[in-house]
């Protein structure tokens, strides 16, 4: 099992930033690909990005491609997701998962591919 903890929510002004944290227990960190996904109210979750397990490549939903940087420190267990340059369309519970990298031959987007997720945390972004 891994135990993911997300942290670093809550309202910020329209082009504004914060940082995201999701830290893991439970297992070898740096054996997992992780991702940061995101729902807001009445919609299905969705992807936002993803970092292989050396962080050697990042993925990111075209919503957020230029704002949003995916990394990690396999060294602290910890999954970060920047957000720069918030919109009020970025509301939403952010979550953070993790899927063994030898689950799959790529590097999964769909929220179904992932095995771990943590509770959530708020991101409000004003207008």
């Amino acid at each position: 099992q891994v135990q993911l903890v997300e942290s670093g929510g809550g309202l910020v002004q329209t082009w504004g930033s914060l940082r995201l944290s999701c830290t893991a227990s439970g297992r070898t960190f740096s054996n997992y690909v992780m991702g940061w996904f995101r729902q807001a109210p009445g919609k299905e979750r969705e992807f936002v990005a993803a970092i292989t397990w050396s962080g050697g490549r990042t993925y990111y939903a075209d919503s957020v491609k230029g704002r949003f940087t995916i990394s990690r420190d396999n060294a602290k267990n910890t999954v970060y997701l920047q957000m720069n340059s918030l919109k009020p369309e970025d509301t939403a519970v952010y979550y953070c998962a993790a899927v063994h990298y030898s689950k799959y031959t790529y590097t999964p987007t769909g929220p179904r591919e992932y095995d771990y997720w943590g509770q959530g945390t708020q991101v409000t972004v004003s207008s």
